[in-house]
């Protein structure tokens, strides 16, 4: 029985002394894991965050796990996602509209948008179209060009264009609310269109695609 108990008093205290060491430990480890945390992307955590993605719109989640932004500027990355995320929100919703029947009249409407490009192509449609883009072309790279060389202090993807006058309703903290809820919209119809053109190319059918 003496044994027993000295057994149980030793187990006791050896418990108490790896509660202790615990104790004085923990606080290290717990900043040891802040700090590398820090350092990390916040959406890929065992990737190093991208240095320029700091006070950017959108770059609140930090991820960049190719890290185009350590070798890339900001600025032309930041405006090359904006004009392929509203030319794809545009693009989707096209997409779908026309699968759906709604279409102008005239026989060479009447295909479907899988079909669309190859279909004008053939009628020579899609030169007047680059010829009516090509100008806009020109006068979005100016303006650009301007951004890129610290000409003005436009900010990218920023054309001015604004008919109902939304952004001057804006207080500065909102409006930058809807800068990244158009990234994050302009990204999702990105991965959306690109989904939506392969379903289609695959089984060949219209909307929904199977």
């Amino acid at each position: 029985v003496a044994r027993a108990q000295q057994h149980r008093t030793l187990r006791s205290d050896t418990m108490l002394r790896t509660a202790f060491l615990a104790l004085c430990v923990a606080p290290a480890v717990a900043l040891r894991l802040t700090m590398v945390r820090e350092g990390m992307s916040k959406s890929v955590p065992f990737l190093k965050k991208g240095a320029n993605l700091a006070g950017v719109a959108g770059g609140e989640a930090e991820f960049d796990p190719l890290g185009f932004s350590d070798f890339v500027p900001m600025t032309w990355l930041r405006e090359s996602e904006l004009k392929h995320g509203r030319v794809c929100m545009l693009a989707t919703l096209g997409y779908v509209v026309t699968d759906l029947g709604l279409r102008l009249p005239g026989p060479e409407h009447q295909v479907s948008s899988l079909e669309a490009h190859n279909f004008l192509v053939s009628k020579g449609i899609m030169t007047q179209l680059a010829i009516f883009i090509l100008p806009l072309e020109l006068l979005s790279a100016a303006a650009i060009a301007g951004t890129m060389q610290g000409k003005n202090d436009r900010k990218p993807g920023d054309y001015g264009f604004d008919p109902l006058n939304f952004g001057s309703k804006l207080s500065p903290e909102k409006y930058a609310v809807m800068e990244t809820k158009e990234l994050k919209n302009g990204r999702l119809a990105m991965l959306a269109f690109s989904g939506i053109v392969t379903q289609a190319a695959l089984t060949g059918k219209g909307f929904p695609y199977f």
